[in-house]
């Protein structure tokens, strides 16, 4: 995407559909979600894509918000080839963690996803490997309908961390 100059707002609202949808699948793997923030430009303001951004999050149905966890590895593994950019850069406070910081997230991976069904998703961005277990140590009590709210919450602080960096500093 470094051809494309999305750096700015106007670059964003003035770059081709296409590119812009690319651009999109790398802050969210939903295309439903990328189509329509896509789709509703131009946006006046940093927050009027962000709030439309939110939207169509909401919007999405549980099917399309899997395909939106499926861009992300578990915490403290490598980002793969089918996620996001981001995620390495996101997650680097874990890779500073200890070898049983590790394996306990590791642990507490596998069983949150025989819990609740899906992948651990929390905002890292800043975070240490020994906050994020605490968190999902806290999370792992959730019943299914409050962790799968929490983790579109979690899922949507990402996107607004990555529209960020994908159209630079608020103006």
């Amino acid at each position: 995407m470094s051809d494309v100059p999305l750096q700015t707002l106007t670059g964003f609202n003035t770059a081709p559909a296409d590119h812009v949808e690319a651009a999109l699948l790398e802050c969210c793997s939903s295309r439903q979600w990328a189509h329509a923030v896509a789709s509703q430009r131009p946006y006046p303001s940093p927050a009027a894509l962000y709030q439309a951004a939110d939207a169509a999050l909401d919007d999405l149905d549980d099917a399309e918000v899997a395909a939106a966890l499926a861009g992300h590895p578990r915490i403290g593994e490598r980002a793969g080839s089918t996620h996001s950019a981001g995620s390495g850069r996101e997650q680097a406070g874990v890779s500073q963690s200890t070898a049983s910081t590790l394996a306990a997230l590791l642990n507490g991976n596998r069983e949150y996803e025989a819990r609740f069904g899906h992948v651990y998703l929390v905002c890292a961005d800043g975070r240490s490997g020994e906050e994020l277990l605490a968190v999902l140590g806290d999370r792992l009590g959730n019943d299914p309908m409050t962790e799968w709210a929490t983790t579109k919450i979690e899922l949507a602080k990402i996107n607004r961390l990555r529209l960020r960096r994908l159209i630079g500093p608020d103006r």
